[in-house]
């Protein structure tokens, strides 16, 4: 490979969320961290020296983009997915959330159903109840694999005064990458009843081996008509940090609610660097994105083998993408709280416990495999240690 994912790169002491919140977050500091999703690599030097090049410039004012950022844009989703947007559908976003939030402001009123299809990124979840909305949940169905529950999602949506459906494309943490005919499943009850379908398509760029990833963009035009969707390049790229996100909107009239619930919020220019970084990536990033890629499938290979073989017990949901894995560990009868005891205080791991996706799902692990290998067989050497020790 070109670029070395192997390097390790300690992130201790630069504020890292991952890294740095141990003590404060679990209370100790000798946990191996795989849980928030963002990745151990460095960008490379090509995006890099643009980042350099704006910071030599050494101002750092109000910016809006230019046709250059909306030229970027559709370059990368043009050459990798086969569509184009619009300038004039695109609002600058400080990160996703952000939109989300905004979003169920601007399309919703209190009381309103906004469903969302557990387990699911928990974000989504506080969006909705810290916002004063009902959270309407269309559970995905489970037989170790996940699939969309399309006739409780038509009873819901015709019972549940759901006005929003937010949607995870690629699903995180469960790994699914919906086909293009469940989208449009999907697309057609959101039209039939009304509901507008807010779709994150954040981890489009991490899809494996006889999958393939269908945008919402790349469906009829008859979708558009309620759609918002919200991406951005901080998954792929790893720079959340910079807060940059792109909230695409065909229909004007929602793109107006949008934009006036953005402008009540208080927000208007968005961060320059994030700008910068935008540009960058998606004009220069396509080869490293695909070595990026072929190395966490590694890592996604690796860790599915290291559990079958030592975990008999557990089940490794197989992802089609993300850069996340999803292991069920009810076969081995702990409660809640021992499960949680073993992964932190026996194995020293600190991963996402499956309970803040959603209630049913309290005996899985969310573990993060955006990192180099050596952290992932670490990782796994840990938790067997751990198992072992019980006789497990």
């Amino acid at each position: 490979m070109k670029y070395n994912f192997d390097e390790i790169i300690d992130r201790r002491g630069t504020s890292c969320l991952k890294y740095d919140f141990g003590m404060k977050r679990k209370g100790r500091s000798d946990l191996l961290p795989m849980w928030v999703a963002d990745m151990d690599f460095k960008l490379p030097d090509e995006i890099l020296e643009d980042l350099h090049k704006r910071i030599d410039h050494g101002i750092f004012g109000y910016t809006d983009p230019l046709d250059d950022y909306f030229e970027a844009l559709n370059h990368w989703f043009s050459t990798r997915y086969g569509y184009t947007v619009k300038p004039e559908w695109v609002t600058l976003g400080a990160c996703l959330v952000y939109g989300v939030h905004i979003s169920v402001q601007a399309f919703t009123q209190p009381g309103d159903g906004v469903m969302v299809m557990q387990p699911v990124y928990y974000p989504f979840s506080e969006a909705i109840k810290q916002n004063g909305r009902k959270l309407v949940n269309c559970q995905l169905k489970y037989d170790g694999a996940y699939s969309i529950d399309f006739e409780k999602m038509e009873k819901q949506m015709k019972e549940e005064n759901v006005k929003v459906l937010i949607f995870c494309s690629p699903h995180n943490p469960v790994g699914r990458v919906w086909t293009k005919e469940e989208l449009e499943k999907v697309g057609d009850l959101c039209l039939k009843y009304d509901v507008i379908w807010m779709v994150d398509e954040i981890h489009c760029d991490f899809v494996f081996p006889g999958h393939k990833f269908t945008s919402v963009f790349n469906l009829d035009e008859k979708y558009q008509k309620n759609l918002a969707m919200y991406t951005s390049p901080g998954k792929t790229f790893n720079v959340a940090g910079l807060q940059s996100a792109n909230i695409i909107i065909p229909n004007p009239e929602l793109r107006a609610k949008f934009k006036q619930a953005n402008t009540s919020a208080g927000y208007s220019q968005a961060n320059v660097m994030g700008q910068v970084a935008i540009k960058s990536c998606y004009t220069k990033g396509a080869e490293w994105v695909d070595q990026l890629v072929e190395y966490i499938w590694g890592n996604v290979c690796y860790m599915k083998d290291f559990v079958e073989k030592n975990f008999p017990k557990a089940h490794f949901v197989d992802p089609d993408g993300t850069y996340l894995t999803w292991v069920d560990f009810s076969g081995y009868g702990l409660s809640d709280e021992d499960l949680e005891h073993l992964m932190v205080e026996e194995a020293k791991l600190w991963l996402d416990s499956g309970a803040i996706f959603g209630p049913e799902t309290k005996q899985f692990e969310r573990f993060n495999l955006g990192c180099p290998r050596s952290v992932v067989e670490q990782a796994m050497k840990q938790l067997k240690a751990a198992f072992d020790a019980r006789g497990l």
